[in-house]
C-alpha cells in the first residue's frame, strides 16, 4: 500500500528505512523524500513509526547527539548501557 502518492513510497518502504535506524517523520523524509512534498502522508508516517523503542530517539530524549554512531558490545552487537 502506498504512504506517499507524491514518490510512490510504500509502507512497506517507510517500515525498512525504520529499521535501518530511521526514527522521525523528518528522518524517513531524508531518506526517501516521503512528507516532504505535499506533507499529507507524515501522520500516516507517524502512526507506522508509533512510539516503539529507537535507540535514536533514547539519545535524543537524553539530550545526546541522535544521529551519532551508538557503541555497542563488541561481542553481541547490543548497544551498551551509558
Amino acid at each position: 500500500m502506498y504512504v506517499c502518492s507524491c514518490f510512490g513510497i510504500t509502507e512497506d518502504q517507510v517500515k525498512q528505512h525504520a529499521d535501518n535506524g530511521a526514527c522521525t517523520p523528518r528522518q524517513i523524509a531524508s531518506a526517501c523524500k516521503a512528507g516532504t512534498d505535499c506533507g499529507s502522508c507524515v501522520r500516516r508516517i507517524q502512526a507506522i513509526l508509533g512510539r516503539g523503542a529507537c535507540p535514536r530517539r533514547e539519545l535524543a530524549d537524553q539530550g545526546r547527539p541522535a544521529l551519532a554512531e551508538i557503541p555497542t558490545d563488541t561481542d553481541t552487537d547490543v548497544p551498551r548501557a551509558a
